[in-house]
């Protein structure tokens, strides 16, 4: 409102200032110029309707002059107003020719609404210009990610068309998990759109949430132990929850991968608690932690804590992002916290869905 009533108010003040001055103009002046006249040129006035010469050139001063000062405010007035309104009609020209740098100029006399509208337009070319350039740094990601699997698959299957390589149980295993790694990465792409979109849909149903992630974990086990792991377990047993069992076992999977990935050998801590009417799901690391800058954005598609790990160790860069629009999904959040040396990734829901006003 503040905007609009400061534009509205100079308008205002402006026309006022104005129509006083030509009313000052024209009465006060007119006062003046018939005391002068009468003191040193009585024989001007006229004693008629008609006025004289001297009267007839007072008239056409005054409304010369009434008519500069009513030209002088429109100029001012349409110069505030109509400059930033071209300047943002010619850089919207711009932008729709795809120059996504094209910015309003703002001019420190812009008043009200007028200057809103430049800096609203200013915003949101700035905006698409950082959505143009996070959809090509999608693309290219998103291409990285699916090469190498590609190549490994296409080398593989060459090799054993030609005869390069024998058929064997570990061969296929091999391809298998490639396969496997393929679906992971087009499924959380897959989710990551649909919440972009806005139509990631979650199927609540009131479960036993601890029954349901154990099988998630008795999977997960033998890898964590052939890594030098060792899992803790603290699941609440009686917590019933309502949720979507499917996305919550993808976002523990996506935790537990990324510990596989990242995390030092030690011990990894999977906990689920309930406090304050929200459950909280929690995988904890005993290192080598998260640089505290990097906390906010642990989360965000594509998104490594420490680049040249995670080349070594493999990933795509979209679990924690898939784990965080789940959370999201159910009306909650995802967080990343140091703890000691180590991290802890914590997803939080409440147990109930909300009921909305």
């Amino acid at each position: 409102m503040k905007p609009a009533q400061g534009l509205r108010r100079q308008i205002i003040q402006s026309l006022a200032v104005m129509a006083l001055g030509i009313i000052c103009l024209s009465v006060i002046g007119t006062y003046v110029f018939y005391a002068l006249a009468m003191t040193y040129l009585p024989g001007s006035i006229s004693d008629t309707m008609v006025p004289s010469r001297v009267e007839l050139l007072w008239i056409v001063c005054t409304i010369v002059a009434a008519l500069s000062m009513a030209v002088f405010v429109a100029v001012r007035l349409s110069r505030r107003l109509i400059t930033p309104l071209n300047s943002v009609a010619h850089s919207l020209r711009e932008v729709a020719e795809g120059k996504l740098d094209a910015r309003a100029p703002l001019d420190e006399q812009t008043m009200g609404e007028t200057a809103q509208l430049v800096r609203d337009f200013n915003a949101m070319a700035e905006r698409l210009q950082s959505m143009t350039r996070e959809r090509e740094f999608w693309n290219a990601a998103i291409a990285h990610e699916l090469r190498t699997p590609v190549t490994i698959l296409r080398g593989r299957l060459q090799g054993l068309a030609e005869g390069v390589f024998s058929p064997s149980s570990e061969l296929f295993e091999g391809l298998l998990r490639q396969v496997e790694g393929l679906n992971r990465l087009i499924e959380d792409l897959r989710v990551l759109s649909l919440s972009d979109s806005g139509h990631l849909d979650v199927q609540r149903v009131r479960v036993r949430l601890a029954d349901e992630l154990r099988s998630v974990l008795e999977a997960f086990a033998p890898r964590f132990a052939a890594q030098g792991f060792e899992l803790c377990i603290e699941l609440d047993a009686d917590l019933l929850v309502e949720c979507d069992v499917v996305r919550i076992r993808q976002a523990l999977m996506a935790l537990l991968e990324n510990a596989l990935q990242h995390a030092d050998p030690g011990h990894i801590s999977v906990r689920l608690h309930q406090t304050n009417g929200f459950c909280h799901l929690s995988v904890e690391d005993d290192g080598p932690g998260i640089d505290s800058s990097l906390t906010a954005k642990i989360f965000d598609a594509f998104r490594r804590g420490d680049p040249a790990r995670s080349k070594k160790t493999g990933g795509s860069g979209l679990g924690l992002a898939v784990v965080k629009v789940i959370a999201e999904a159910h009306g909650g959040h995802a967080a990343a916290q140091a703890i000691g040396s180590g991290s802890a990734f914590v997803m939080s829901w409440p147990t109930r869905p909300r009921v909305p006003d």
